[in-house]
């Protein structure tokens, strides 16, 4: 959004992702008021021209990495970086042809920057948050299950259903291995639970080629949205970026 704003030539895609109402993870899980529908938004960035995916029933990071597995499959993309710097979206990260990029730190991870920040493989990272848990997102995780044990035990046995319920089957050197493991067994239902709510959906229909996301500027702009940028004492360009920029993601 800023290239576009200072006039940077670009074959910029712009696409706004925001919530339309409960999503599937909040029926799933209550953890509290996280979703704040902004349809008033909407309008403006699909008057800039901005591709909008109301998100109905899904969230802003399933529509990201089903995003990416498309934009993957084309030949003609050289490679797909997912600007986020959110844990369950490194699940999506495929070798170094889909990435993952801080843009406030310019930090990007490929395969082996995932494995090497959090100690598993992309596969891994919806058992891993479900084990360590995702404040952001607003699962606990179960008792015990820190970042070095999940890490050392998913490294080894990938899936929350493979790791033997008794511990003595591991074979490896995990601190407090029988706490953990009762836990695990006794709460292995919910961890599932979690490792449902961090599986971001890749099966979303969003878009069947990509040329179909590139931004080609601003639609025409109604006599109302001028008249209310007006009584706002901004120009239609200041008010309509700086409303999109808000919930901008930018591809």
């Amino acid at each position: 959004m800023s290239r576009v704003k200072t006039g940077e030539p670009s074959g910029a895609t712009l696409i706004s992702v925001f919530p339309a109402g409960p999503v599937v993870r909040c029926r799933a899980f209550q953890a509290g008021d996280r979703f704040h529908p902004a349809i008033s938004q909407s309008d403006l960035q699909a008057a800039a021209g901005v591709v909008v995916w109301p998100m109905a029933e899904f969230e802003a990071d399933d529509a990201l990495a089903a995003a990416a597995v498309v934009a993957a499959r084309d030949a003609g993309v050289e490679r797909v970086i997912i600007c986020t710097p959110d844990k369950d979206l490194a699940q999506c990260v495929w070798g170094t042809r889909v990435v993952q990029l801080n843009r406030r730190t310019r930090f990007t991870l490929d395969e082996r920057g995932v494995i090497q920040k959090f100690g598993v493989s992309p596969e891994s990272i919806p058992d891993y948050l479900a084990l360590v848990g995702d404040s952001a997102d607003g699962y606990p995780g179960l008792r015990g299950w820190g970042a070095k044990s999940s890490a050392a035990i998913l490294a080894k046995f990938i899936h929350l259903e493979s790791i033997p319920a008794d511990w003595r089957e591991w074979h490896m050197n995990a601190a407090h291995a029988s706490a953990l493991a009762n836990t695990l067994n006794r709460e292995l239902d919910r961890a599932l639970l979690f490792r449902t709510l961090a599986t971001l959906r890749t099966d979303i229909p969003l878009f069947e080629d990509v040329d179909q996301l590139r931004w080609n500027g601003p639609h025409p702009l109604s006599t109302r949205s001028l008249h209310d940028w007006t009584l706002q004492e901004r120009s239609p360009a200041e008010y309509l970026f700086a409303a999109a920029e808000r919930t901008m993601m930018e591809f």
